[in-house]
């Protein structure tokens, strides 16, 4: 039976990141497994706290959002622990990638009984950044910018949050000019954002790049480009299906290394934080963590 230790932010959704730990810790415990509980301070003690427990051989399970889940995911890639997410954040876009059911006992069923299986990450270095490890996806533009405004919304949550940052972002955004390098392959891109995907989607459900997998060893790097603004919140609601693909201003890119920079400070996010500026690298790290799904 596997031993589980739950880090937690409390400073972060703490009601419903408690109530979400509740629903399935009971399932946990009826089952006979051990359930230990931590809070953390902030989200460089809870990879503090993700990597002690995995260390002494527990699987660790990050209860919160895509935040949460990029943090302590980010913390056990590359030491051969076991993560598995409660979900319980704004988007949870990660656990939406991997298929996890909302429902307590489904998700607990999958916490007990499954067999860790190996996804990629993501190393996000830059020069007014810390290295960190994410899960997710690195975008740097209007959604990054978007995604500030969403984090910083006091009354509205999950993708209410999302479309009122976006309308916010889009209004006051001018075209940036951006290089971006693949895999040492230079391209000029004008326009709203550029996205290097692990997970397809991002932003509470966005489809922003639907052929991208966890474990393909690749990065799906998703240019979005200079379009009216009228057209540009047409191509955002596209997101939904996918079919923004189709559009002549979307190019799609794939490799294993890709270095952003911009004519001008544009801010750049990771799995839901957003809190560094351009330029970033982005290098993928296949199969580099073991994951509950």
């Amino acid at each position: 039976m596997r031993q589980f230790t739950a880090v937690v932010n409390p400073t972060a959704g703490a009601a419903g990141s408690a109530a979400a730990l509740l629903a399935v810790a009971r399932h946990l415990r009826e089952a006979g497994a051990e359930l230990v509980t931590e809070y953390s301070r902030s989200l460089a003690h809870a990879r503090e706290l993700a990597v002690a427990a995995g260390t002494a051989g527990r699987t660790v399970l990050a209860v919160g959002g895509d935040g949460m889940a990029g943090c302590v995911g980010g913390a056990l890639s590359g030491t051969g622990a076991t993560l598995g997410l409660v979900p319980a954040g704004r988007g949870n876009d990660f656990a939406r990638a991997l298929g996890l059911p909302r429902d307590p006992e489904a998700l607990a069923a999958i916490l007990l009984h499954t067999d860790p299986r190996p996804v990629d990450t993501i190393e996000v270095t830059s020069a007014t950044h810390d290295r960190v490890v994410v899960l997710g996806s690195v975008y740097a533009g209007v959604d990054a910018l978007a995604n500030r405004h969403a984090n910083r919304s006091r009354l509205l949550r999950g993708s209410a949050s999302y479309y009122a940052g976006g309308l916010r972002a889009v209004t006051t955004w001018r075209a940036a000019r951006y290089r971006v390098t693949v895999d040492g392959t230079e391209h000029t891109h004008t326009g709203y954002t550029v996205v290097a995907a692990n997970s397809g989607t991002y932003g509470s459900g966005r489809l922003i790049a639907p052929d991208a997998r966890l474990d393909d060893g690749l990065l799906d790097v998703v240019l979005i480009g200079h379009a009216p603004r009228l057209l540009f919140f047409a191509l955002m609601n596209e997101l939904r299906t996918g079919a923004h693909l189709h559009r002549p201003q979307v190019r799609v890119l794939r490799g294993r290394e890709i270095r952003v920079e911009a004519d001008r400070a544009i801010p750049y996010g990771t799995d839901g934080e957003v809190d560094a500026t351009l330029p970033v690298t982005a290098r993928i790290l296949p199969g580099a963590l073991n994951v509950l799904h």
